[in-house]
Order: C-alpha cells, then structure tokens, then sequence
C-alpha cells in the first residue's frame, strides 16, 4: 500500500473523525492520520489491528506554542514494511490524553519521557514518574517557554560572524531570553 491508501484506510476504519495525509516524499514517503483527542487510543488500536502495524517505534510531543501540543506516534508493520504516524492536538491548558500502553506496553517510557519533559499527562498510565531530571528539578525544559540559563551563562560556541576571525572578539552582547538576569547580577556570576 501506498502511504496515502495507508492513511485512507485507518480513516476508514475510524469513521468520522480522522484526516489522512502523508509527510515527506518519494520512497521515505509516511502515512499521517490526524484524529480527535477522544479517539487517541482507539487510533493507536485500528493501526495495531486493521494495518498490521506490530512495531511500536516511539512517541513524543511537539510545542506549538499558542496551538497547544501535537502527540506523535509511530508504528510499523513488521511484515508489510509500512508504517504511520498517529497524531493528535492537544490544548496548551488541558494538556491530557489517554495512555496507549494497553495497546502497545512499550510506549510506557515514552509517555513518561513526554510527561516529563513537556507536562503532558497520559490518562490511564499506571506511572507516571520522573524517568531523566533530578527530583529537585521544576518545569518542563522541551517546552518552548522553557528559559536554558546555560545559554546565557556560557558563550554560544557556534560560528562567528562574517568577516570576524578567531582573534577578533564581537562587540554584540550576547542575547538573553525575557526575565533572565545578566550573569553578573547572579549570585557568584561572572561579573
């Protein structure tokens, strides 16, 4: 199957609801099947159960800022050799959706990773606890709000400006994200 017959499929299979499409191009060419929030898991299951898709891959999240969030899953048939994204949109202030671990166990660590790093629940998940950052850690660093104090911190070690040589130094300040403070204004800062 083409991944737009892919797609077309899974939609059928969901009735109302679900939009296909594909991402991509030529032989790296992916089914997308866009679905309400409330269909999430049923989603998952039809592309389990009427595609064949047997292989968990991954699933994560996407900061659309104002749009809220984008849920992504990938699966892949194992013995067909297609696969589809799974996507669904979430609120920036109901950020919930329903765990797909029943359907794939695999995808545990991932809800877990995704509600760690981006604040994210997963309705039905049985733990939903800190998997990467430090207990004392507070916020959620994948989300586009999330200010990285090492930026400011330390030198951006990326290229330099045309016409500035490695013995040149730049006369810019550095850029600081709103509502970081100068460096020198921190406690022990260089300043």
């Amino acid at each position: 199957m083409t991944p737009d017959e892919l797609g077309a499929r899974l939609v059928s299979v969901l009735g109302d609801g679900g939009v296909a499409g594909s991402s991509g191009g030529g032989k790296f060419a992916r089914a997308t099947v866009d679905v309400p929030v409330e269909r999430w898991a049923e989603a998952v299951a039809a592309a389990r159960d009427a595609l064949g898709c047997d292989f968990f891959d991954w699933l994560s999240a996407v900061d659309e800022l104002p749009g809220g969030f984008t849920i992504v899953a990938h699966v892949w048939s194992v013995a067909q050799k297609h696969g589809v994204l799974v996507r669904t949109s979430l609120p920036r202030e109901a950020a919930v959706v329903d765990s797909v671990v029943e359907v794939f166990p695999g995808a545990a660590w991932h809800e877990r990773e995704t509600h760690e790093m981006f604040g994210i629940s997963f309705a039905g998940h049985p733990g939903l606890v800190p998997l990467l950052l430090p207990p004392e850690f507070e916020g959620h660093p994948l989300r586009k709000e999330f200010v990285l104090a090492a930026r400011v911190a330390k030198p951006w070690p990326g290229a330099k400006e045309p016409g500035e040589s490695e013995h040149t130094v730049s006369k810019r300040a550095p850029m600081r994200p709103p509502g970081v403070p100068d460096p020198g204004e921190w406690p022990g800062g260089r300043g």
